[in-house]
């Protein structure tokens, strides 16, 4: 898989930018505040249809203006003509909100359908604290994989998103004046149990597959602590979603533990391992993922490595650099000299101003 080219108007800090890019290894170089997290963001985009750190859609598109577009152009292999382009639009429209197409060769798809076509794996600063950080982090990891390898995965984790929007407005209502009708909860309760039992049972397929991976850098075990949702549990909950105004149980509430293994036990990494622990943790689970969309979708993904060299120590950046090879990479720095000088001399170097 090979990103070739990338074109950025009105995304983020970017007004009219052009990209075209080596088979090989991109270093994008730049001070903070030069467009390297955004331009990572637009690659992200192309792969999953959605942003992976904004809150809401008009974060998106430059200040003072009302629309934006990324366009990518993709190959399966760098030296044939053969390409497909891919494209997001947004606009924002008289309500407010922001309508958003998608488009591949010029023919309009939906997001599941578009979803999946240019295959990535993100490594950034974040990724750092997902053994120690909130359950969104690792929520996000598992959604980052299956977004991109299962179509079906893409089709429930969407209905079910916008059916918890609805419900959880329900309920809010329903804290708000009191009053709960029973008859509007029904159709949203379906979709979600049904669409929220097909995500479950991917993420705990997932979590098999990490576990069975052989871990060359650092063994550890995952455990899936689900939040499984069903007819019965939602009942048992009543009361309290009541009170919060929000939907308690479901997928959107499950959470991933890591232990490694010492002798015949276990032991959580995230209370009882080291930094340096964690941190392998992550980058042996960043090589996993890295493999696992290789053997699934029969083709290697983009690598993108957002400004880690300046969070990694020595040994670390040599275990990711050693993650490099047989496929496109992106990495960002701050500063070339992050980058060890005989490596670079073979990397495409973009420079990047404020």
């Amino acid at each position: 898989m090979f990103l070739k080219s990338l074109n950025l108007k009105d995304f983020r800090s970017y007004d009219k930018s052009q990209f075209d890019f080596a088979e090989n290894t991109t270093i994008i170089v730049g001070p903070n505040t030069a467009g390297k997290t955004n331009f990572i963001e637009a690659i992200s985009m192309l792969s999953i249809g959605k942003s992976p750190r904004a809150d809401k859609d008009e974060e998106l598109i430059r200040f003072g203006q009302t629309s934006a577009r990324i366009t990518g152009e993709i190959a399966s292999n760098f030296s044939n003509g053969d390409s497909t382009e891919l494209q997001i639009i947004l606009a924002k429209q008289e309500n407010e909100r922001v309508a958003k197409k998608f488009l591949i060769n010029k023919v309009a798809k939906s997001r599941v359908d578009f979803a999946g076509n240019l295959l990535s794996v993100l490594f950034s600063p974040d990724d750092l604290d997902i053994v120690i950080g909130g359950p969104s982090l690792r929520r996000r990891l598992l959604n980052e994989i299956l977004e991109q390898t299962d179509k079906d995965y893409r089709n429930a984790f969407s209905v079910y998103e916008k059916a918890l929007r609805q419900r959880n407005a329900l309920l809010y209502n329903a804290r708000e004046t009191g009053q709960r009708n029973e008859k509007q909860f029904e159709y949203w309760d379906k979709l979600i149990i049904e669409n929220g039992g097909v995500i479950t049972k991917k993420r705990e397929e997932l979590i098999e597959n990490i576990n069975n991976f052989s871990k060359d850098i650092f063994d550890f075990v995952a455990f899936y602590d689900k939040s499984t949702i069903t007819q019965e549990r939602l009942l048992k909950y009543k009361d309290a979603e009541l009170a919060s105004g929000v939907t308690l149980v479901g997928p959107h509430r499950d959470d991933i533990g890591f232990s490694m293994l010492l002798g015949n036990s276990t032991h959580d990494i995230k209370s009882f391992g080291s930094r340096g622990q964690q941190r392998l943790t992550i980058l042996q689970l960043k090589l996993i993922e890295l493999s696992f969309i290789e053997e699934k979708m029969n083709i290697r993904p983009i690598l993108v490595l957002d400004d880690i060299f300046s969070e990694l120590d020595e040994g670390h950046i040599k275990l990711v650099l050693e993650m490099i090879g047989g496929g496109q990479t992106f990495i960002t720095t701050t500063h070339k000299e992050f980058i060890d000088k005989k490596l670079i001399k073979d990397f495409e170097v973009v420079e990047l101003n404020k």
